[in-house]
């Protein structure tokens, strides 16, 4: 049969149905119901609860009429039912950043309902597959222990992150090693909702960046970080290309 709800359409695997469902909250066991809802029970333009709701049938096909006109002699006529069309404008609201993982990930798993990792641009990361630039940064800390540490900040062209780690020295006293991971650095005051990060654009010579607290000053790069900025020099600052040429001079 076809049934019409005030709320919709309601679909449900096939089962036995208690013509006595309660309700109340908690479901009570098959044990403990003892009447059922049956085909006689279900003819068109009457009402039937089932799970509590109603649901009024206004219709039946071919083969359900022939059947009820064979064993009960019952003839259903069709009852006119507006069902109108069914509209629901859901306004969708991403919320806030919690801090745990990246903005992406959190913003992607409020996208859909199984969760799915951030959607990447492939055409960037083939043409920029193993392009790294490489820059050489002290930190800058009032601690005495730290004005000798030297680190190596890689910036990922494919997946715009950037890594920094610390090579070996001897007799450093410090473990040294990978400092950062591949990630993106958000730049200190930008939103948390809308993040700013650090790109290219900011490693001029001589330009501190501040990651997780801590400050490192860039005090050179390879070669290859002047002549890919040159390439693209409608895309940085020309203060941050001339830093790096001029400490590159001598070799151009």
């Amino acid at each position: 049969a076809v049934v019409s709800t005030q709320s919709g359409h309601y679909g449900r695997a096939r089962s036995s149905i208690p013509s006595n469902f309660p309700s109340a909250v908690m479901e009570i066991s098959e044990h403990e119901i003892s009447d059922w809802l049956t085909e006689k029970d279900l003819r068109v333009g009457e009402t039937v609860i089932i799970m509590d709701r109603p649901f009024f049938l206004y219709d039946c096909d071919n083969f359900t009429q022939s059947y009820y006109q064979q064993r009960y002699g019952l003839t259903f006529n069709r009852v006119p039912v507006e069902l109108g069309e069914r509209k629901v404008e859901v306004k969708r609201e991403i919320p806030p950043y919690n801090g745990f993982g990246s903005p992406q990930d959190s913003k992607q798993n409020c996208l859909s309902l199984i969760a799915q990792p951030p959607k990447k641009d492939v055409m960037k990361m083939l043409e920029n597959d193993l392009k790294i630039l490489r820059y050489a940064a002290v930190m800058e800390s009032p601690n005495p222990e730290d004005k000798n540490r030297k680190f190596i900040i890689s910036y990922s062209l494919a997946k715009d992150e950037m890594q920094i780690y610390e090579p070996h020295q001897r007799n450093a006293g410090i473990i040294e090693g990978k400092f950062l991971e591949y990630s993106q650095v958000r730049k200190p005051g930008s939103s948390i909702d809308n993040p700013e990060y650090y790109t290219p654009a900011d490693f001029a010579i001589g330009a501190t960046i501040e990651v997780f607290s801590r400050k490192f000053k860039i005090v050179d790069c390879d070669l290859y970080v002047l002549k890919y900025l040159e390439a693209n020099a409608s895309r940085f600052p020309a203060a941050t290309i001339e830093s790096i040429r001029a400490i590159h001079a001598d070799k151009l």
